[in-house]
């Protein structure tokens, strides 16, 4: 046995040394996993330590600090214990210079960097022992900073934020949308977030490079015309998440929240499709980097045609899912049913990102589509995980955000601290937004009934909190010094704006006296009397007789059998002046062919198409549309349908069974006060 032990030891000695690097290496791989597992630990403690000051906080009714702004200031604590108090443990930097002539020529860093390494196995003493070749990916620019393990691993990878972080968050906009509102107010919504976000991405964009100019030269010689035009793109879009919960707890006006909610989902979609133009614009079309007519057009093009394509896979992705559950028995496996959904949505996204289109216009709108068709057709298990499931996953994501954005400030290598730049972004934004909401409510209140009164105008002013879509698209590139300055002037507009005016939101509401408590809107009809003049048992006129003694006749009649005005299942009042002209045109059209395609509702294609297109009508109508009782069709809560209700319906769900996925902020009762709330635009 000893002399086979021996022999053994012999034979392998050469071998163990030669796995001394492995070892070595093994040892570094174990530090690391520990490092990343310390380091997400980091997070999920920031994130339950917010929930649980979050419960404290409702528990004691204080309304001062949105979860938000919670979740901020403990990642800045975080960030400065890991930055002044954590491990000094610093990395090994080898410098490296090339020998003689380089003959890499391109404009961009190689992505990856192959050394030949001389490696002694055993003694550093010795000489070595063999030549490996070890490849060292890309990561940034150097700066004359100290690094360590732990601030390194802090720190994420920009993909992560947008392939993993955003999705939930702007599906979850999407799908849980008060459709009712939103299209109420959808040419105001529409204006403030299209246009609105394009006038102040190059009105900031044209101070700041101005302001630039008058700046220490290191700053003003390098920042070019279309870094303050990207930079005035990533800082319009607007996260008013604390005004919004705000808004929630103190039941605002609805169309005051409809009109900030609108604008803040829609927002983000274009101005990641508005940088993305303008990066076009310097990368492909302009030859010089000045203003080239061609060139601009061009980039306008992309613009519009990337949104517009990004948005038809969006609503095709929706189709196909609500097709999917509506042609097949997946409903019978609640589970599958649920993974079926989540993976569709998903995919949306990396469809949209895969064929270069933008996935967060994609994932919006398949969202809405969601919400509008698929969920109806899915089981009421399905129903439930898919609403709970994405609201957990579109909490976790906005506190983890910024959380992140917190620590970061402290443990991110890349920021550049220029305070003439800061203070001069934080006025421009401040410009931007005034030129975003005062002169577009001036426009849009030329027509629009009821007007956007100047209290309003001043909250929608002060809602204009940054917050996730503009640190994403700021921390994507931070390669150049000028990046890493629009990095750190983001990072701190975000967190003022998070807590500083999200803070304050309760005592804006109050100085401007704007009503709150207004829940359902069947409240609104405590201060009027409803009489009905019934000959024959039937509803001839409507009048409402308003608190102060005022007659108001109604032109269109009251759903009932005596004319009252009752809750989901009772009479309500239809006023086609009531909804915006693309809502009536696209309710029409949804009525009458794309419910009775993708869902069980009716009336079917059978009905709604020409005689000469019945059989097609007939492979496209399930048994259940042609079986189902009417019944079924009651309404939980309007906004399961787009609540663009046809003039003569019966006060019945057109959609299906249940309520849309947004249910328990506002009822769905038209408002009935008069002319001057029954015209939107």
């Amino acid at each position: 046995m000893l002399l086979i032990v021996g022999f053994a030891l012999c034979v392998l000695a050469p071998g163990c040394s030669a796995t001394d690097t492995d070892i070595a290496l093994d040892a570094k791989a174990t530090l690391n996993h520990r490092i990343q597992s310390l380091d997400l630990l980091v997070f999920v403690f920031l994130l339950a330590l917010t929930v649980l000051t979050i419960w404290l906080f409702k528990h004691h009714r204080v309304s001062w600090l949105h979860e938000t702004g919670l979740a901020v200031i403990y990642g800045l604590i975080v960030g400065a214990i890991i930055r002044y108090a954590g491990t000094s443990a610093t990395l090994v930097h080898m410098q490296v210079e090339p020998q003689g002539v380089p003959t890499y020529s391109d404009k961009l860093p190689p992505d990856t960097l192959w050394f030949r390494y001389p490696v002694n196995q055993t003694n550093g003493t010795k000489p070595p022992e063999g030549i490996k070749t070890y490849a060292y990916v890309f990561r940034g620019q150097v700066h004359d900073v100290d690094e360590n393990e732990i601030d390194l691993k802090a720190t994420f990878d920009p993909e992560v934020f947008f392939n993993i972080i955003l999705p939930p968050i702007i599906f979850y906009a999407g799908y849980s949308l008060k459709k009712k509102y939103f299209f109420r107010n959808l040419g105001a919504i529409l204006t403030f977030a299209i246009v609105g976000t394009t006038l102040s991405a190059f009105l900031i964009g044209g101070f700041m490079y101005g302001c630039v100019k008058l700046m220490p030269k290191y700053l003003s010689s390098s920042f070019t015309f279309l870094d303050s035009l990207y930079f005035g793109a990533l800082i319009s879009p607007t996260d008013p998440l604390t005004i919004l919960a705000i808004f929630n707890d103190l039941r605002v006006d609805v169309n005051l929240y409809a009109l900030v909610l609108g604008e803040s989902v829609l927002n983000d979609a274009v101005a990641i499709v508005l940088s993305g133009a303008i990066q076009n614009y310097g990368e492909h079309y302009s030859n010089t980097g000045e203003f080239e007519t061609t060139a601009f057009l061009r980039s306008l093009s992309d613009f519009f045609s990337i949104f517009l394509l990004s948005l038809m896979i969006g609503a095709a992705m929706g189709c196909l899912t609500a097709l999917m559950t509506k042609f097949t028995r997946v409903r019978d496996f609640p589970l599958l049913e649920s993974a079926l959904f989540v993976l569709m949505s998903y995919s949306t996204f990396l469809l949209a990102e895969a064929t270069e289109l933008t996935g967060v216009v994609a994932v919006l709108f398949c969202g809405i589509c969601q919400a509008h068709y698929t969920y109806n057709n899915l089981s009421e298990d399905s129903r439930q995980r898919t609403k709970q499931i994405f609201e957990l996953l579109n909490f976790l994501a906005e506190n983890f955000i910024f959380s992140y954005i917190g620590v970061s400030m402290f443990t991110f290598p890349k920021h550049h601290f220029d305070a003439g730049f800061i203070i001069t972004a934080f006025i421009c934004a401040a410009i931007g937004r005034a030129v975003n909401v005062y002169p577009l409510s001036w426009l849009l209140n030329i027509k629009r009934k009821p007007k956007i009164s100047t209290n309003f105008q001043h909250m929608l002013f002060f809602a204009g909190l940054r917050g996730a879509m503009s640190f994403a698209l700021a921390i994507r590139n931070t390669v150049s010094d000028e990046r890493q300055t629009m990095l750190t002037a983001t990072s701190l507009i975000v967190i003022f704006t998070v807590v500083i005016q999200g803070g304050a939101a309760n005592f804006l509401l109050n100085w401007l006296k704007i009503p709150v408590g207004v829940d359902d809107e069947t409240e609104q009809l405590n201060n009027y009397q409803v009489h009905s003049d019934v000959e024959g048992g039937g509803v001839n006129r409507n009048k409402m007789r308003l608190s102060g003694g005022t007659d108001t006749n109604l032109d269109t009649p009251v759903d009932g059998t005596n004319g009252s005005l009752g809750g989901a299942s009772g009479g309500r009042r239809r006023n086609s002046h009531e909804k915006a002209i693309l809502a009536r045109i696209w309710g029409n059209f949804d009525t009458k062919y794309m419910k009775p395609l993708l869902t069980h509702s009716r009336p079917t294609l059978l009905e709604t198409l020409p005689v000469c297109c019945n059989p097609i009508a007939r492979l496209l109508t399930t048994t259940q549309q042609l079986t189902q009782d009417g019944s079924e069709f009651r309404r939980v809560d309007s906004d399961s349908d787009i609540c663009i209700d046809n003039d003569t319906g019966n006060g019945l769900s057109q959609d299906g069974s249940g309520a849309a996925p947004g249910v328990g902020r506002r009822n769905s009762l038209s408002r009935v006060g008069g002319d001057h709330r029954n015209a939107y635009i």
